[in-house]
């Protein structure tokens, strides 16, 4: 019988390290599905928390924030996109073009979350929606449009995402939970917490989490 471990994958839907983290954990997950199952929550990290609307472009954010120039941005970029390309997740070639303030996503994320939400068990399916939309095909998390229609598109209910949307419902409670996991030491993602204990840092990859996983499900982590 398959042990049950509880996932918290600490995130941000505008981190490409975070991209390339879920799919290698959940390539992962598919290796140990004999043996190991998972109930994956996502939680609440702002890379930006103070990026004004309409964001920033990207190569002047990298600049300002990382002194990289353009060159190693595009070094870095390519890196990424072969990472993900061989995990099979699929960064644009061009790659951003503006890094955008990302909570009205987490408002969304946390709304899917929910036990009481239908269809319920979305918030995955939203999650990596929300990654491709950003990083594939180079739409704006910012966008109440966008994030309204991600939504419906995996499932949801597209008219009550956008009475989310139109208003503040869920922001005290996304707050909490980034205050939760910043208390407790998290100040970079992703950050994947296996049963509250066990911390992987980073876009690691595939046989990291796999050994994590059997060692931790073995009770031997």
């Amino acid at each position: 019988m398959a042990t049950t471990l509880k996932i918290d994958f600490v995130s941000d839907v505008s981190c490409p390290w975070c991209a390339i983290g879920l799919s290698a954990l959940e390539q992962a997950l598919r290796r140990v599905a004999d043996d190991v199952s998972a109930e994956i929550h996502f939680q609440p990290f702002e890379l930006n928390p103070q990026m004004p609307p309409g964001g920033q472009d990207i190569t002047e954010h990298l600049t300002q924030k990382y002194g990289s120039s353009p060159e190693q941005q595009a070094q870095a970029r390519e890196a990424i996109r072969q990472r993900g390309a061989d995990l099979g997740f699929t960064f644009r070639k061009a790659g951003r073009d503006r890094i955008y303030n990302t909570f009205d996503a987490h408002r969304l994320l946390h709304w899917a979350g929910l036990p009481e939400t239908r269809p319920a068990g979305l918030q995955p399916a939203l999650k990596k929606a929300l990654l491709e939309a950003y990083f594939t095909h180079g739409e704006s998390p910012e966008s109440p449009a966008v994030l309204q229609r991600v939504a419906a598109e995996v499932g949801l209910d597209a008219a009550r995402a956008g009475e989310i949307l139109a208003g503040i419902e869920f922001a005290d409670e996304v707050r909490e939970r980034q205050r939760y996991y910043s208390d407790a030491g998290i100040h970079a993602v992703p950050a994947v917490i296996i049963n509250e204990r066990h911390l992987i840092s980073g876009g690691q990859p595939v046989e990291v989490f796999e050994q994590a996983l059997r060692q931790i499900a073995a009770g031997k982590a």
